[in-house]
C-alpha cells in the first residue's frame, strides 16, 4: 500500500511539473538572454546586391540574407529629409527624431534623451559596445553621450556616465592627454581614470583574446589612435581585431550576467570607406559586417534577438554593366575594355570638382592618384562620381533592416526607423 502511495504522489508531481513546463512555454512571456544589434554604416538594399557578387558572384548568399525577418526603413530626421549621422544614430537610441547637427539631445529642452542603453541598465543587463572606427564616433556616441560637442568631450562622458561594460574600437588619442602623446587639451588620462575604476584596458588582439571569460567583464579595448585600419590593410598577424572576432570576444564576456546584456556593434569602417569613394574597401568591409553577423548568430543562441539595420545612405554606390554570372572580387572593379567603370557614386571626392570647390585645384583629384587620409587612391576614373564633394553626401535612401529571434517579428514591409529602439525596448 505504501509504495503504491509514493507512486501515485511520484505521478502527481510529474503531472504538475510537465503542466507548469507547458504553461511557461506556451503562456509566459520570455525575454531574450541576449540582444545585438548591428548598424551597418550605408547599408541599403543595392549595397546587398554589390556586396553580394563581390563576395562570391551571383549565386552567393550573405549571412544577411539568411536572417528570417526584413523590412525596410525611412529615415528622415527631425527638420530634414535626409538625416546626418548623429540624428539617425539617435533615432536607433532614443525613438525619436532629433534635428541634424546633434547628438541625443532634445531640441527643444536641450536635455539628454533616454537612451535604449539607460533602460537596459535598469533591467539589470551588462552593456557592450564594439566599432571598427572612433568609440567616440557619432553612431557609436549616440548611444551614450548627448549635446553638440567634440570627440574629446564625447570621451569624458564615456568615462563620466559609467553606462558601458565593454567597449571595442579605436580612438585612443581622446582618452590621453597631449602629454602622452594624446589629443585632450583638458591633461585628463582618461585611460587611468578608467584603471583606477576597475576596467582592464587591452590594445592588441592577443590582449583581447587573452581576458579570461570568468571574470565580470570591465574591458576597454583600444586598438588605434584614430579608426582602425581596413581590413585588406592589416595583415595576418596584425595586431587589431577584425569585427568578428570583437563581437566574438565581447559576447564571449558579457554572457556571465544571469540578467542577459545588450551589444551595439558598430561597422562604420564601410561608412568612412563610402565618404572617400573607397569602392572595393566599402565592399569588403560590408563583408566584414556579414562575417560579424555570422559569428553572432552563431554564438548568442536559439532564443536571443538579432537586428541589423543601415543608418542611412552614403554616397550613392552602383554597381553597372553586366558582369558575368560568377565575376567576384576584383573582377568587378576597376574598367572595362571600353573603358567604362563598374562601380560609379553620386557625390564624392572622385567627382569632377567645379571652379567654385576651394578643397583643391580643378585640375587635380579626376584624372590622377590621389592620397585621401593617408591612404593611397587609385585613377578616379575607375571609380567616379557624378558631383563632387570634400566627402560623399548622404542619400535619401530607404535602410535595410533585418533579424530574427523575439521581436524580430514585427520586421515586415516599409516602417519607420523608430521600430528599432520599440523592437529592444519591448524586449528587454
Amino acid at each position: 500500500m505504501r509504495w503504491r502511495n509514493q507512486i501515485l504522489a511520484l505521478l502527481c508531481l510529474t503531472i504538475f511539473l510537465a503542466l507548469g513546463v507547458l504553461y511557461f512555454r506556451h503562456w509566459v512571456v520570455q525575454k531574450p538572454f541576449g540582444i545585438v544589434l548591428f548598424i551597418g554604416e550605408g547599408l541599403t538594399p543595392d549595397r546587398i546586391a554589390a556586396t553580394r557578387l563581390y563576395v562570391g558572384g551571383a549565386n552567393a548568399k550573405l549571412s544577411l540574407e539568411t536572417l528570417p525577418a526584413m523590412a525596410l526603413l525611412s529615415n528622415y530626421s527631425k527638420d530634414f529629409a535626409v538625416p546626418d549621422e548623429s540624428a539617425a544614430a539617435t533615432t536607433l537610441a532614443t525613438g525619436k527624431k532629433l534635428n541634424n547637427r546633434g547628438i541625443g539631445v532634445d531640441d527643444a529642452a536641450a536635455l539628454a534623451r533616454t537612451t535604449i542603453i539607460d533602460i537596459a541598465r535598469e533591467k539589470g543587463r551588462t552593456i557592450g559596445l564594439v566599432t571598427n572606427t572612433r568609440l567616440t564616433n557619432p553612431t557609436v556616441a549616440s548611444f551614450y553621450a548627448a549635446g553638440k560637442e567634440r570627440s574629446e568631450e564625447v570621451a569624458r562622458r564615456f568615462v563620466e556616465g559609467n553606462k558601458i561594460d565593454i567597449a571595442l574600437g579605436g580612438g585612443g588619442a581622446e582618452f590621453l592627454p597631449e602629454s602622452k602623446g594624446g589629443e585632450r587639451r583638458d591633461g585628463r588620462d582618461l585611460i587611468l581614470e578608467l584603471r583606477r575604476d576597475g576596467f582592464q584596458i587591452v590594445r592588441t588582439k592577443a590582449e583581447l583574446e587573452n581576458v579570461p571569460r570568468w571574470r565580470r567583464p570591465r574591458l576597454l579595448g583600444l586598438f588605434s589612435g584614430g579608426e582602425m585600419a581596413f581590413q585588406n590593410e592589416i595583415s595576418s598577424g596584425g595586431e587589431q581585431p577584425a569585427l568578428a572576432e570583437m563581437t566574438r570576444r565581447a559576447i564571449e564576456l558579457l554572457q556571465w550576467n544571469p540578467g542577459g546584456y545588450l551589444l551595439i556593434v558598430d561597422a562604420g569602417l564601410m561608412g568612412t570607406a563610402a565618404r572617400q569613394n573607397h569602392g572595393e574597401e566599402t565592399l569588403a568591409e560590408t563583408v566584414q559586417l556579414d562575417r560579424a553577423i555570422a559569428v553572432a548568430d552563431s554564438y548568442i543562441g536559439k532564443n536571443s534577438t538579432l537586428l541589423v539595420t543601415g543608418n542611412l545612405g552614403i554616397g550613392g554606390l552602383a554597381l553597372n554593366g553586366a558582369p558575368f554570372r560568377r565575376d567576384s572580387g576584383i573582377a568587378l572593379l576597376g574598367v572595362n575594355a571600353a573603358g567604362e567603370p563598374a562601380l560609379t557614386w553620386a557625390t564624392g571626392p572622385n567627382g569632377q570638382p567645379t571652379q567654385n570647390e576651394e578643397a583643391q585645384p580643378k585640375s587635380a583629384g579626376f584624372l590622377s592618384p590621389e592620397v585621401s587620409n593617408g591612404r593611397a587612391r587609385v585613377d578616379t576614373r575607375q571609380e567616379p562620381a557624378a558631383s563632387y564633394a570634400r566627402a560623399a553626401r548622404s542619400t535619401v535612401t530607404d535602410v535595410l533592416a533585418a533579424g530574427r529571434g523575439p521581436g524580430s517579428e514585427q520586421l515586415h514591409g516599409f516602417l519607420d526607423n523608430t521600430v528599432i529602439f520599440k523592437i529592444i525596448r519591448d524586449q528587454l
